[in-house]
């Protein structure tokens, strides 16, 4: 049949279905063929084994995960499916064989949403810590509940580590207060953020800063706008990372609220940075991230040992004691050992304690605290 196909006297269509092979196969046969025939009389060439499937079979906890996602409403997708396998049961599949399963096996096949073409890219920058990307992504993520809670998503713009990503109950000040103090505790402080318009960055006056503003000013942050959601495109990928697989993997382990679902997000960022290699990068972020360290490529600064680190990140309030002596701190009001009429800064921290200060946040001095409030703390 391959002599006949040299000689141009069959197709190579005719060849494939004749011997019942794919025109992949046969045009690897076809090339083993004039290469034997080059070499020696084309008698004594046969061609070699396929090889067949050798793979051993799944371990009865593979299929009953797999089973388990991809029957969820709404499924998880096939990439999904083979990473939550790697990440719970230590075995690393590729995105072909769970879709071949889950044909196999009657199962919901995923199809990919139709996404509009994407822009031209800007590269990432060279040194981690010279951009993070910052952005909300408000979703209807629990099954059967139409609430849409934002979720914070931070992604360092060199690497793609993922350096913070939780679900709020809202999309308040006082999320974004307790997502980038952590993140910054754990990784170092960037050099600058890159944000939207939004009023909580951005000031309708000009040469004001807004109270998020001014905390980041306070430790040397830059915010940067981005004039449309597609300038800032890595963190807007990274949305549709969390919205093709939280949605799923909560349906299908029934979790229905925030705090239920934030270990899991935790789980899965962690996953993500570590294990998942990135198809840009051709590397997992981690890794990425390590190789700039090793190469002098980090402008990121440590946390800082400053007193007033806990009151920055608050919200902060002028507040003048009563003529009780008493300041308001929630639904109550409690007495400080001030003059009435005495001006304070109230502060409310992202735990929902509070604090009351004699001055406001300034470097080079020391906090003036007057008065500790919260669940934790009552004095």
């Amino acid at each position: 049949m391959l002599a006949q196909l040299r000689a141009e006297r069959v197709s190579l269509a005719t060849v494939a279905e004749q011997l019942e092979i794919s025109r992949r196969r046969c045009y690897q046969l076809y090339h083993d063929y004039l290469q034997a025939r080059a070499r020696r009389p084309q008698a004594q060439w046969t061609p070699g084994r396929s090889g067949g499937d050798h793979h051993p079979a799944w371990p009865t906890a593979v299929a009953e995960l797999l089973r388990k996602l991809l029957s969820a409403r709404p499924p998880a997708s096939y990439s999904f499916a083979a990473s939550e396998v790697h990440r719970r049961l230590g075995r690393q599949l590729a995105r072909a064989q769970v879709r071949r399963w889950a044909q196999a096996n009657d199962l919901a096949v995923h199809t990919r949403p139709a996404r509009p073409k994407a822009p031209v890219k800007r590269w990432q920058r060279q040194a981690i810590g010279e951009l993070w990307q910052l952005d909300a992504s408000p979703r209807p993520w629990f099954p059967g509940s139409s609430i849409q809670y934002p979720r914070l998503d931070l992604i360092a713009d060199c690497s793609r580590l993922v350096t913070g990503a939780r679900l709020y109950e809202r999309e308040s000040l006082l999320a974004y207060l307790d997502r980038l103090p952590t993140a910054f505790a754990q990784y170092g402080l960037p050099l600058a953020l890159y944000a939207d318009c939004h009023r909580r960055f951005l000031a309708q006056q000009p040469e004001v800063l807004t109270q998020l503003g001014w905390a980041l000013k306070f430790y040397d942050v830059s915010l940067l706008y981005a004039p449309t959601p597609q300038a800032k495109g890595k963190v807007e990928r990274l949305h549709l990372f969390w919205q093709n697989r939280l949605p799923a993997l909560f349906a299908a382990e029934s979790v229905n609220d925030v705090p239920q679902a934030n270990p899991w997000v935790a789980q899965f960022r962690e996953h993500h940075n570590l294990q998942e290699h990135h198809r840009e990068l051709a590397m997992t972020p981690h890794h990425a991230w390590t190789l700039a360290q090793q190469e002098g490529g980090c402008v990121l600064r440590p946390k800082p040992a400053c007193p007033w680190w806990p009151y920055v990140w608050s919200v902060r309030v002028q507040v003048r004691v009563g003529a009780d002596g008493t300041v308001p701190l929630g639904s109550r009001h409690l007495k400080i050992s001030v003059p009435p009429g005495t001006k304070a800064v109230r502060c409310q921290h992202p735990d929902g304690s509070y604090s009351v200060l004699g001055e406001p946040p300034a470097k080079g001095a020391q906090p003036r605290v007057l008065l500790r409030y919260g669940p934790s703390q009552n004095t």
